[in-house]
């Protein structure tokens, strides 16, 4: 791994796990059933992002490429796998997308669902959302909906916060 391979990996970190900490989503009334009441969840977890293999062409702005991999605890209990691509400058700007699958329980229903991050930092301004992707719940989550918030303590501690819905599915 070079310098610059290192720094973005570093910069990377910076805006996924402590840049972006705290921020919030709201769920669109669009995609929560008017008839479920929405619950909240929150616990910790442990999480693992490591570098991918860097594209064959060196880009002008880099992009780096890493798997995530997570062990969710409390009343989410599961775990979180995925891919992450981001992007940082020098400004401390730059911003990241990712996929990933949970599968677990939550709150006692099994099965899996996906989340899409987004998550930007504007001159060190973070701000992230987390949604579940429509229509990805499987088994006792099929109709899964809701958004998650990640937190960070100061001695580097993830905790999570997951307001979700189970709509009734056709």
């Amino acid at each position: 791994m070079n310098a610059g391979t290192k720094w973005l990996a570093w910069a990377l970190g910076a805006v996924l796990f402590q840049g972006c900490a705290g921020s919030r989503a709201v769920v669109p009334s669009e995609t929560r059933s008017e008839t479920n009441m929405t619950k909240h969840v929150k616990g910790p977890f442990d999480v693992k992002v490591k570098p991918m293999a860097p594209d064959a062409e060196p880009l002008a702005y880099p992009v780096g490429r890493m798997s995530i991999d997570k062990k969710y605890h409390g009343e989410l209990e599961g775990t979180g796998s995925g891919q992450m691509l981001a992007t940082m400058d020098e400004n401390a700007s730059g911003g990241y997308v990712a996929l990933e699958r949970v599968t677990g329980t939550l709150q006692g229903r099994k099965g899996s669902f996906v989340i899409q991050h987004s998550g930007l930092m504007a001159r060190g301004v973070p701000t992230l959302v987390i949604t579940v992707v429509p229509d990805s719940g499987t088994d006792e989550l099929k109709g899964l909906t809701g958004t998650m918030m990640i937190h960070i303590d100061a001695q580097g501690k993830h905790t999570y916060e997951f307001d979700y819905a189970l709509a009734e599915t056709p």
